[in-house]
């Protein structure tokens, strides 16, 4: 494992931090510097932000939400958020719940836009500290036309998941946050997983974060950064313990009924070979045989990877502190969730 950290360090990352927990037990460990030009150790429970990982969370309360009979993944857009998916072809009375979770709407994604902008060092401070409502960011959405009719196509978007935590709201009369709070981190005792909304801060201890300039290639520092107008969809701090512990106990079915999970676990193509996307998560097969389920996460600063088996008995976090990088560390990073996987297995 350190030499599979080390590799990644090696490809660009100014830092990284991996924490495999299984059956046959626990290991961390971390390569890299915190602060870049310093020989400043990567801490093994530093804070970072997990990005997309976010909308395995939002996903996670909605199907509560079904299980207890609130609402139903066949519920129409338009009944819980009349009027706000309307005009330039995009109706949200075509648009289910389960097509936001899985990506099928055909929505555009301003969010995605903003994004792209945010890559170069120019973009990032003109973004950083964003204050953007929720019901802008679907109005900046749906000025758009639909990028494929609802159902017809897969396509990532993450105003699907601001919905989602919009439908969240009108469900229970509390914000998403609150419910994240008392449906998954306080069973779960998440004691380092928190919901900043618009603070740009992160709490200690943690790395400073970077990212490689879309045109110049150049590192700059991207540590402090508003996410909350990305809510639902991206805004959530944890740990790599922390998220493990999440993992393994949404597959190891601890926050869904077995119907909900299976719901959860029903994948659509993505047409990406071997991905497949089921309702906050996807499912990817191990070069070895093994399925594992996933969600990655970028924000600025910070790239999350992760796999979780099926059974929910072995989970592997891998964070960086650097986003944009080369397409050497994904391979790395792959590489590290392989091995890590394939130790961990019975016949590894």
């Amino acid at each position: 494992m350190q030499r599979d950290l080390d590799a990644i360090r090696d490809a660009g990352a100014v830092g990284v931090q991996a924490r495999v927990v299984s059956p046959r037990g626990e290991l961390s460990a971390a390569s890299g510097t915190a602060t870049l030009g310093r020989d400043v150790p990567v801490p093994l429970d530093g804070h970072f932000r997990i990005g997309s990982n976010t909308k395995t969370f939002t996903a996670a309360v909605i199907l509560q939400l079904e299980a207890e009979g609130h609402l139903s993944l066949s519920d129409r857009v338009e009944r819980w958020l009349p009027g706000l998916v309307r005009g330039n072809g995009n109706d949200g009375a075509a648009i289910t719940v389960r097509n936001l979770l899985q990506h099928t709407s055909g929505l555009h994604d301003h969010p995605h836009d903003v994004e792209q902008e945010m890559r170069t060092e120019a973009g990032f401070h003109r973004h950083r500290f964003a204050r953007t409502p929720p019901e802008q960011v679907v109005a900046l959405s749906v000025a758009h036309p639909p990028v494929f009719a609802p159902n017809s196509g897969w396509g990532y978007a993450n105003v699907n998941y601001i919905l989602a935590g919009m439908v969240i709201e009108k469900a229970t009369g509390h914000s998403w946050r609150e419910e994240v709070r008392r449906r998954i981190i306080a069973p779960l005792e998440l004691r380092h997983t928190t919901l900043p909304g618009d603070s740009p801060s992160l709490p200690e201890p943690h790395v400073e974060g970077y990212t490689q300039d879309a045109q110049s290639s150049r590192l700059f520092r991207s540590t402090e950064v508003s996410l909350g107008w990305g809510g639902p969809a991206a805004e959530i701090v944890s740990t790599t313990d922390d998220l493990g512990r999440f993992w393994r106990a949404l597959l190891g079915g601890r926050l869904l009924p077995r119907t909900q999970l299976r719901k959860m676990t029903t994948t659509v193509p993505t047409g990406v070979p071997g991905w497949e996307f089921g309702l906050g998560m996807a499912q990817r097969r191990l070069s070895f045989g093994i399925p594992v389920w996933s969600h990655a996460g970028g924000t600025p600063g910070f790239v999350t990877d992760n796999a979780v088996t099926p059974d929910g008995l072995t989970s592997v976090i891998v964070s960086r502190s650097t986003d944009g990088g080369s397409p050497a560390q994904h391979e790395a990073a792959d590489r590290l969730i392989e091995n890590a996987v394939r130790a961990a297995s019975p016949t590894g």
